[in-house]
């Protein structure tokens, strides 16, 4: 019996089953399974990794007992391809890190080799991204690493020269990961992830200056200095985090990238790790996801009434694109999860395709972009027109293929949500135009574009009032929110205390633009006009600019001037 087109059995029930069976073959002792449970919410291994990792279980013996309990064929090096089984869009380095050999290749079955059939993820990626059910075989995962190096190595073993370096390189790697999991740099790290979650950080920096680590964490969208660590502990740090997360040690040349997750303060925070070389080292951020504080809640972001009436407006739509734009950080993905979380109920169905998954949404099918086997948005977005949607959400649109297929979508009777990378809802009709769509095409699938930005909110503790002057006022471009009579308006500044850690701001607030396409924004881009001219006629439709709805909410109180003259300046 095999595998065939469906995920094999899983859960904690399966698990625990798996583990009373290999105790009960005697392939683990007793006490195996409760030091496997203690560390499943800090690895991201299976049961079967771990014990062979931990030296509890020999991997002959445990694949024969895996192949035993999930009744399928145990397949040892004879039976293994003297050729490469060549699989369109999966790359070696997934085939690697899911330690998966495919055996061969017909047209109704992809059979594969594989150390833990029981990664259901991994069989998903492989069924996705081929398109074809899979029979999966149980195997040693060194014999099948082997057989990787032996195929993508044709013709011979490794030379003289990387034989002998091999021992040595084993050693290093050794030495780092001992260095890095010293008690001081573990309990440097922890303190230093703990310290970002107190302070409410979206990002931890860690970069390598000529003779020191600088540390800063981004709050509220500002970069601010720590102190940096030790110099004792300086040159660990890095290695720590990238052991926490998976990633290779000893690689400093290239970028990488991985994730981990930790508990802090009662909650769970999942990690996104960054890395790449520069000139004195590796610079290494960590991007913090909270999912216990994730807003899903438009005016919990903070919108106006105006602009929450715009989007809850579009929501009714049955088919077409709505896409969010702005830089990086800007709150687009919370925005596109607070309108998700309106739209979802048990009539629609709703499919997402993310890079990553960032929160999971109980009722929302998610899947995660894998590009090391050719998992990228187009691909995907192809496949999940067969699964019929009512709603689809793609993380991103930024290249030409992904959006074709996104607006062939939004054109089949599908709502579309998406990102694009502009500046303004005006610029992203010329992004789109820029990358490969037909005007008409653009006219036909485009609803609206909302564009944002997150400016600090201030502290309610410690803001002070200030009165502004008409004229100060008419120079920012607040003239037209004054009365006719006004010869001027009372607005707040920043002062400090320790609710706000001494910087007067406290949380951020989202603004934005909202543009909506009518039949004369249609007309223009037809006729090819520039932006200014499609700007002065979404502006005629009703769309306020994204500096005047920033400048309401200074007068609201919810923030200053210079904080709406600093995010929008170059808007």
């Amino acid at each position: 019996m095999s595998i065939s087109d469906r995920d094999p059995p899983s859960g904690a029930a399966t698990a625990e089953d798996l583990l009373e069976f290999l105790v009960a073959r005697g392939v683990v002792a007793e006490g195996a399974p409760t030091r496997v449970r203690a560390l499943r919410s800090s690895r991201e291994e299976s049961d079967a990794a771990m014990l062979v990792a931990l030296g509890l279980a020999d991997e002959r013996a445990l694949a024969a007992a895996l192949a035993e309990f999930l009744r399928l064929p145990l397949v040892g090096a004879e039976d293994f391809p003297s050729r490469p089984v060549q699989v369109a869009r999966i790359a070696p380095e997934f085939l690697r890190r899911a330690r998966i050999l495919p055996l061969a290749e017909s047209a109704d079955a992809l059979d594969l080799a594989m150390a833990d059939p029981t990664d259901a993820y991994a069989l998903r990626a492989v069924r996705l991204a081929t398109g074809r059910p899979v029979r999966a075989c149980v195997a040693v995962p060194s014999e099948i690493m082997a057989a990787l190096d032996r195929l993508e190595r044709p013709g011979g073993a490794a030379t003289a020269a990387t034989a002998e370096a091999a021992p040595a390189r084993a050693d290093d790697l050794r030495r780092l990961g001992d260095l890095a999991s010293d008690e001081p740099v573990i309990r440097f790290v922890n303190t230093l992830v703990a310290r970002a979650v107190a302070a409410r950080a979206s990002d931890i920096h860690v970069e390598a200056a000529e003779a020191q680590v600088t540390l800063r964490l981004r709050i509220d969208g500002l970069l601010r200095p720590i102190e940096p660590p030790p110099a004792a502990l300086a040159p660990n740090i890095v290695n720590r985090i990238k052991i926490l997360s998976g990633l290779d040690v000893a690689q400093r040349r290239l970028p990488q990238d991985g994730r981990f997750r930790v508990t802090a303060e009662g909650r769970e925070i999942d990690i996104r790790i960054s890395t790449v070389p520069t000139l004195h080292g590796e610079s290494v951020v960590l991007r913090l996801l909270d999912r216990q504080r994730a807003p899903l809640d438009l005016a919990e972001l903070g919108f106006g009434q105006g602009l929450r009436d715009g989007l809850e407006g579009l929501l009714g739509l049955a088919s077409g694109m709505v896409l969010v734009t702005g830089p990086t950080g800007s709150g687009k993905t919370s925005t596109l999860y607070a309108l998700l979380q309106r739209l979802n109920a048990p009539e629609r169905k709703i499919l997402t395709v993310e890079d990553p998954v960032e929160y999971q949404l109980p009722g929302v099918n998610q899947i995660a972009v894998n590009a090391a086997i050719g998992l990228d948005f187009a691909h995907v977005l192809r496949s999940l027109l067969r699964q019929d949607p009512d709603v689809l959400l793609v993380g991103e649109i930024r290249d030409a293929e992904t959006a074709r297929v996104a607006a062939q979508a939004s054109l089949t009777g599908h709502l579309m949500l998406s990102t694009v990378h502009t500046n303004d809802a005006v610029g992203t009709i010329a992004r789109l135009l820029d990358i490969g769509l037909e005007g008409l095409l653009v006219t036909s699938v485009l609803r609206a574009v909302l564009a944002q930005r997150l400016v600090r909110r201030l502290c309610t503790a410690c803001r002070a009032p200030v009165f502004v002057g008409r004229a100060a006022l008419a120079r920012a471009g607040m003239a037209a929110l004054l009365p006719p009579d006004a010869d001027g308006a009372t607005l707040h500044r920043a002062v400090g205390c320790p609710a706000c850690g001494g910087t007067g701001y406290r949380g951020r607030v989202a603004i934005g633009e909202l543009l909506t396409m009518s039949d004369e924004l249609g007309q223009e881009i037809l006729r090819g006009a520039d932006l200014a001219a499609l700007r002065r006629c979404a502006q005629n439709a009703g769309m306020v600019e994204m500096r005047l709805d920033g400048m309401r909410k200074a007068l609201d109180g919810a923030t200053t001037l210079e904080e709406i003259l600093r995010v929008t300046g170059g808007a």
